[in-house]
């Protein structure tokens, strides 16, 4: 039988970062099942889900958390699966953007938590405008929405609160998302 364990770890970015827990994970006998990584400024985010044999999870785990040693700060959790408590009617795609400001990452999520809606994930970032070079925020996002919850009333609700916010906002459904 085979454990699960999540764990994020963040340090200062250089080449080999990822061969190197890697490595970690395979010499306990574990397998990377989902996996999230990025640059951010001058440091690497890693966001791992790991599978591994039961008789090898702890020794994995304490393996992981000893990334710190190498300038890591690591955060380990075993998993549990978890049933959905709500059924969704869609996953769905939710795009904002617009000139950067205060807030607008936590004025979408409010208002999504407010409906039950699950953020599967999320990206944003900010960029330099073409013309103006002023900043310019967008946002990415797959959520789950709850059956109660009509496809028109969360779009008309996103768009109302982009109004608020000087943004634009789309939701797409999984098949008419647009591509990556």
């Amino acid at each position: 039988m085979r454990k699960q364990l999540v764990f994020a770890a963040l340090g200062h970015d250089r080449p080999g970062v990822l061969e190197e827990v890697t490595r970690l994970i395979v010499r306990h006998h574990g397998n990377v099942e989902a996996s999230r990584m990025q640059r951010l400024g001058g440091d690497f985010a890693l966001l791992m889900f790991v599978t591994a044999p039961e008789d090898r999870i702890e020794a994995l785990r304490k393996a992981v958390n000893e990334l710190h040693f190498v300038k890591f700060d690591v955060l380990t959790r075993l998993s549990e699966a978890t049933e959905v408590q709500e059924e969704t009617a869609a996953t769905c795609a939710v795009t904002v953007m617009g000139a950067d400001h205060l807030g607008i990452i936590h004025e979408v999520a409010r208002y999504l938590s407010e409906q039950g809606v699950n953020i599967e994930s999320m990206s944003t970032e900010v960029t330099a405008a073409p013309m103006s070079g002023a900043p310019l925020f967008s946002m990415s996002a797959v959520v789950r929405v709850p059956s109660r919850l009509k496809l028109a009333d969360l779009r008309e609700a996103l768009d109302f609160i982009g109004g608020e916010l000087n943004v634009d906002t789309q939701v797409f459904e999984a098949e008419d998302s647009p591509p990556d």
